[in-house]
């Protein structure tokens, strides 16, 4: 039976945004009152938050699909749709999000942050909303936009002060039980320890953590054993504790050659960039079982060979819990020195929403699919636009004309070659696929087949005006000289 996993994918849906609502009010002496369709509810979103007390993503490992709700949609009488409730996901503190392509995302390290990994779709417009002096009573509502869907990873990575590596049975989860009030499982076979184990430690007025990771052996960084996967929990740990065991008994062993078979481990393995490589971090020694006959000796034999490759070296017993308040006080000392050196973060909230400052930029792209020239718009608008376009709604469709067309995609398309009837697909991958027909001004200018430019127009337009003031100065001249003669003629008479 799994009791602890540290690796998981979650396939994640945020709510979709309710559609709006077309509605025309009706009261008694009140027919056809105007449009009252209500806006229907934003969509629920997905957020982790690190929480001390989850240990393990476990729950996701038989979970992992995981759906917020949907808005509710608009009604009449202006009744907006309810909001879709957000889904709140606790995760361990330490786990590090990463997107379906391993990219990673976020490090979520401390108590509290939250992290926003599925944005709910935003609600359509009723008709109300879309009342305007041109358009008085609109037949038509723009639907809801599907919220994030997608996959993200969430890998583990045990947050402690201090990692214990060392062979199997070298007494690890011994050493933690004597020191904290951690549990772990402890038997006389190798390999017993599958998951790391924490334990809080108490030296003197501090506290620090200690994790106590499965066996390494020789060649586990190219998979024996149980390999380097769970290094990676040692990967925040400001020091490492190298525990050996001076009581073994397995024939080409001895504590200086199982030092260097873990230091050479330790080598192989690669840590994320930007951090200290795990050979590279302060260690110490702890010459483990000196309770057993003659380890005591082998124990004080080597210790000058670690004291001069550097190492402070300790000679302890789980069992009998001789020398642990020494080595618990050089830890909690070392500890100390490298917390000063951390540099505390200020933000705990944090958004993966990308910055909406160029919401109204987009592009078009020229491409080739089966032979036939294409003109792909790819934009954050252009894409909700037509997302929130009900297709079997005519009057919908045309302002979904006009308002590509206000935003300069019809001068785009014409500027990049295309004409009427050129095939354009809206959004990445299949997108929406339609035949263009740009709005036009006159029929002249649809027999030409050329779009003028805002200066043409602009220019056309101010001769028109001048045309209209000289035919009304010529009018005004006519009538003046009408009534000139038509006085003379009353005074001739």
């Amino acid at each position: 039976m799994i009791t602890f996993v540290d690796q998981v994918t979650l396939h994640l849906r945020a709510g979709d945004g309710g559609d709006g609502c077309t509605s025309v009010k009706r009261e008694k002496f009140k027919p056809l009152a105007g449009p009252d369709g209500a806006d229907g509810g934003d969509g629920g979103s997905i957020t982790l938050v690190t929480d001390p007390n989850v240990t393990t993503l476990l729950d996701y490992h038989h979970r992992p699909h995981r759906t917020a709700t949907s808005g509710g949609s608009g009604a009449g009488d202006f009744r907006n749709g309810a909001r879709g409730e957000d889904l709140i996901l606790p995760v361990p503190v330490g786990t590090v999000v990463k997107d379906a392509e391993g990219k990673i995302l976020a490090d979520l390290a401390e108590p509290g942050m939250e992290l926003l990994v599925a944005e709910g779709g935003s609600g359509g417009l009723g008709n109300a909303a879309l009342a305007s002096r041109k358009r008085i009573a609109p037949a038509f509502h723009l639907l809801g936009v599907p919220g994030w869907a997608g996959d993200i990873t969430l890998e583990l990575k045990t947050v402690a002060d201090v990692a214990l590596v060392g062979f199997p049975s070298a007494g690890k989860s011994s050493l933690i039980a004597a020191m904290s009030a951690a549990r772990p499982k402890i038997a006389d076979y190798p390999f017993t320890t599958l998951h790391p184990n924490l334990g809080v430690v108490q030296a003197g007025d501090m506290r620090y953590t200690i994790a106590d990771v499965p066996g390494l052996i020789e060649g586990a960084s190219k998979g024996k054993g149980l390999g380097l996967e769970f290094l990676r929990h040692v990967e925040r740990c400001s020091a490492l504790l190298h525990v050996i065991d001076c009581g073994t008994l397995e024939p080409g062993r001895d504590p200086i050659s199982d030092l260097e078979v873990i230091l050479a481990e330790l080598e192989a393995y690669q840590v994320p960039a930007g951090q200290t490589p795990l050979i590279e971090r302060p260690q110490l020694v702890a010459l483990n079982k000196i309770d057993l006959p003659d380890a005591k000796e082998l124990a004080e034999f080597v210790k000058a060979d670690f004291e001069a490759r550097g190492y402070p070296v300790f000679l302890i017993s789980s069992a009998t819990q001789v020398g642990l308040r020494e080595l618990n006080f050089a830890l909690g000392q070392l500890v100390t020195e490298e917390r000063k050196h951390q540099v505390v973060q200020a933000s705990k909230r944090i958004s993966l929403l990308p910055a909406k400052k160029d919401d109204g930029k987009f592009e078009i792209r020229n491409e080739s699919i089966g032979g036939e020239d294409v003109f792909r718009i790819v934009g954050s608008k252009p894409e909700r636009w037509v997302a929130q376009t009900d297709f079997n709604n005519a009057d919908a469709v045309s302002y979904l004309s006009e308002r590509l067309a206000k935003l300069g995609v019809d001068d785009l398309l014409y500027k990049k070659g295309a004409k009427r009837g050129s095939t354009v697909i809206i959004g990445a991958g299949n997108g929406v696929v339609f035949d263009w027909d740009p709005l036009v001004s006159s029929m002249a200018e649809a027999i030409d087949d050329e779009r003028r430019t805002n200066q043409q127009r602009r220019q056309e337009y101010y001769d028109m005006m001048d045309q209209r003031a000289a035919g009304r100065a010529e009018r005004s001249a006519v009538r003046e000289s009408s009534v000139f003669t038509e006085e003379e003629e009353s005074e001739n008479l």
